[in-house]
């Protein structure tokens, strides 16, 4: 999931299916904003950001409930990229810094919105190796609407104790977090200490390492992540909880399965969470590869709020519901076959956790092809029909308001439509490869030849057009760089087919398959932006004329 805005959506019932499906993962922003220099501080890599490649956090904070406020200190280490005696970090203006330490030394800092911009007493030579510690405290913007819109979450469980946690994606790590707060940098590990009243458990990502009692009723808890992760991804879950244990024997052995669920609601989440889990884990581990975080273990958390990608802990918050909140958002029955939350969620663990996109405006990069991932675990149950129900269905979500992809450096995603529509798309490259091994094999290599990296939309387009030998360009175009689908533009006289494409891309010429036979069989044709002409069968006519519908494309029959 991914937010910091809701959609400008009137709320019929096909826009409220849209925000349904668009709001799964992420807190998106809203159309027509205007871009200020606070985005562009947050969204650009500047040469105060790429001076320095981050090699680990320590982040060691206290989380205090009653009063909602978050104090504490995030140690840096990096490696110099270039030459620098400045650099920027990021950490949201209501939250103070109270001193960056440097070889024991406080350094000067300087801030312009939710940027810090610290000067070293000498230069700091390209290659070499330094840390610097920020000490800071405040209190952390509060969501109002989580994960919609980011920020930390106070809530009371049944029983009336306190259950809380943070989700950011979108409005950032640095709301609650001082780090470097762009997503082309991922730290290579890191340690989470978060200290918590002593009767409450806390879950963090990676394995716990530690605990440790603190004055005045706290317990810290130390959790290490072994892997690379995205700022937005580190989180932690506090409540009173049940913890469970199970193994799953993957492609690289036995992975560990961790379940925490509130201790009033273990009863229900054993059962309900057996069913998905690892039915989800062999599909996911068949389609994409290895799980990539075997050093740190698959964890399943409940949450204050519907559900977000946290490496290694996946927030979940579901109600133990099948579907979406016990809705059907594919409209077709099969979205209801299982839990929507566990398995879009944990698809991100492969698209978004270890292949993530290194500027937000492609999060298409994430969202469509773990919204394609509900659609192969469909298939992994109950069949390729099954699959394709389930993909046509979610295109009632679709709203083809804005393009996917957005506006790049300044920390804005494109449409919402980049999990709908952007699995269609998915969906119809698939049906082109037209050969579901190779389909399956450019799927694993990418998480393969991406494994723990950050990536750009021409990478992932390059990658897929070379493995699967065809031209692809103009698809990606049309589909993620403008809002609208192409429109199939045809004419049948006697025995006879004429056809193009209008679209917006010049020169378009996607091929598709139609029915040119009596038996409703679906041949590949070529249709291009200049019309066309080809034979057919006498018993073809303009009401039993078809094309496949697993091609996500407008049909208008031309006089």
């Amino acid at each position: 999931m991914r937010m910091n805005v809701m959609f400008k959506r009137t709320l019929s019932a096909l826009a409220l299916a849209c925000l349904i499906q668009a709001s799964t993962c992420a807190q998106t922003l809203h159309k027509g904003e205007e871009n200020t220099r606070a985005d562009t501080l947050r969204g650009m890599l500047t040469p105060l950001r790429t001076c320095y490649d981050i090699n680990y956090y320590h982040l060691d904070v206290k989380i205090d409930i009653d009063e909602r406020s978050v104090s504490g200190s995030n140690k840096f280490v990096f490696t110099a990229a270039e030459n620098f005696s400045k650099l920027q970090f990021d950490l949201f203006a209501n939250l103070k810094v109270e001193r960056v330490v440097y070889k024991n030394k406080e350094l000067p800092f300087t801030r312009e919105f939710n940027a810090v911009f610290v000067t070293f007493p000498a230069p700091i030579k390209k290659g070499s190796k330094g840390e610097f510690t920020v000490y800071y405290s405040g209190k952390p913007q509060v969501a109002n609407r989580p994960p919609w819109d980011g920020g930390f979450i106070f809530r009371k469980d049944s029983a009336g104790d306190p259950f809380v946690s943070v989700a950011c994606q979108g409005l950032g790590a640095s709301s609650w977090w001082p780090n470097k707060d762009h997503q082309s940098d991922e730290v290579d590990s890191m340690m989470i200490s978060i200290s918590a009243p002593r009767d409450l458990q806390e879950i963090s990502n990676g394995r716990l390492r530690s605990r440790v009692e603190k004055p005045d009723g706290y317990m810290q808890h130390n959790w290490f992540v072994a892997n690379p992760i995205n700022n937005y991804d580190v989180s932690f879950y506090i409540g009173k909880y049940s913890h469970w244990t199970d193994t799953y024997q993957g492609e690289e052995g036995p992975l560990t399965i961790d379940y925490w669920a509130l201790k009033q609601d273990s009863v229900k989440a054993r059962a309900h969470w057996d069913a998905d889990v690892k039915p989800m884990l062999k599909s996911f581990e068949h389609w994409f590869g290895p799980y990539p975080w075997y050093k740190d273990g698959y964890k399943l958390v409940q949450a204050p709020h519907l559900g977000m990608e946290h490496q290694s802990a996946v927030a979940y918050g579901n109600q133990f519901k099948k579907g979406y909140l016990g809705r059907d958002l594919s409209g077709t029955g099969w979205g209801m076959k299982f839990d929507f939350i566990i398995v879009h969620e944990s698809g991100h663990e492969w698209f978004g956790n270890n292949i993530t996109a290194k500027d937000i405006a492609d999060m298409w990069i994430h969202e469509s092809f773990t919204n394609y991932s509900e659609t192969l675990f469909t298939e992994s149950l109950y069949g390729k029909a099954a699959g394709d129900q389930y993909v046509q269905g979610i295109r009632q979500g679709i709203a083809n308001d804005i393009p996917i992809i957005g506006q790049y450096n300044v920390n804005k995603e494109g449409s919402g439509d980049m999990y709908p529509k952007g699995a269609n798309m998915i969906h119809i490259i698939r049906q082109l490869i037209n050969d579901d091994a190779k389909f399956r094999n450019i799927l694993r290599g990418l998480n393969k030849t991406f494994y723990h990296k950050t990536v750009n939309t021409a990478e992932i387009e390059d990658y897929i057009a070379k493995q699967s030998g065809l031209n692809l360009s103009k698809i990606f175009d049309q589909y993620l760089r403008h809002k609208d689908i192409p429109t199939f533009e045809y004419k049948i006289s006697g025995n006879k087919l004429a056809y193009q494409w209008k679209a917006d891309v010049k020169d378009f010429n996607m091929p598709l398959k139609v029915t040119l036979k009596g038996d409703g069989s679906y041949t590949l044709i070529q249709p291009t932006t200049v019309w066309k002409e080809i034979s057919i069968d006498s018993t073809v006519d303009k009401d039993s004329f078809k094309t496949d519908p697993n091609f996500y494309v407008n049909i208008k029959q031309m006089n």
